[in-house]
């Protein structure tokens, strides 16, 4: 009795095991000339759409501006026909919603020249909120800019977002989550991973979310306020590190 073939032979087989013998040859001659006219249609297509694919990016990126300056103006016009009272409300309500926005309104409230604020005794010669300290570093030695009266590291938004313990810890265990590493219960181990969320905190709610290679010093008077608040023992603190996150 004949062997016939195996389901694994025929699985693996070609199409033509199942063409009968007279039409096969006639199939693969049609199917490679079918083929071969697709594939050129194919690419005459492709340098038709190709050789105007330059003025449609440059055609679409115009309508995107026009479409931008459309919504600014028409953003503009609005703000105008409001009220002060009304524009109060709305601008309150866009510091509700994010944090990060006192940061703009306090650029208006910047001294026009840093000599117009007298100095204090013991102020480094770079600090003009007076609440700086010295630092060891020249990168380190940053300060907020504000007036004395209006310091960052004053804010209620500090109390609130940056030195609160309760949002520290929370914000602890996201990220100790994500890294999938064990929170520590040493004290001094404690008020350092304070410390260390304190400064993503602060990060974040001036600058937003930084990746690698783009970090950002935190003024010396807010570095000073959250160190005062989760001090080391020891009193030794590592500074700013470019590379950490």
């Amino acid at each position: 009795m004949a062997h016939s073939p195996s389901l694994d032979t025929v699985s693996m087989g070609s199409d033509d095991e199942f063409t009968p013998r007279g039409t096969s040859r006639i199939r693969r001659r049609g199917s490679r000339l079918r083929g071969a006219s697709g594939r050129t249609r194919g690419r005459r297509r492709g340098r038709r759409l190709g050789s105007t694919s330059d003025d449609l990016n440059r055609e679409d990126m115009a309508r995107v501006d026009r479409l931008r300056m459309e919504r600014t103006a028409y953003e503009r016009d609005l703000i105008q026909h409001l009220d002060l009272q009304q524009t109060q409300q709305v601008l309150e309500q866009c510091l509700a919603r994010d944090p990060s926005m006192i940061f703009d309104v306090l650029c208006y409230f910047r001294p026009a020249s840093p000599s117009t604020i007298p100095p204090v005794p013991g102020q480094p010669s770079w600090c003009i909120c007076h609440r700086c300290r010295e630092m060891p570093t020249v990168v380190e030695r940053k300060c907020c800019t504000q007036q004395p009266h209006l310091c960052i590291s004053t804010l209620p938004h500090m109390e609130a977002y940056i030195l609160h313990a309760g949002v520290l810890r929370l914000a602890r265990r996201i990220w100790n989550d994500l890294r999938a590493v064990v929170d520590l219960a040493d004290d001094g181990e404690d008020n350092r991973q304070f410390r260390h969320a304190a400064y993503r905190q602060f990060v974040a709610w001036q600058c937003g979310t930084l990746g690698p290679g783009h970090r950002v010093v935190i003024p010396s008077c807010c570095v000073w306020v959250i160190r005062d608040r989760y001090p080391d023992p020891q009193g030794q603190y590592r500074g700013f590190i470019p590379r950490r996150v």
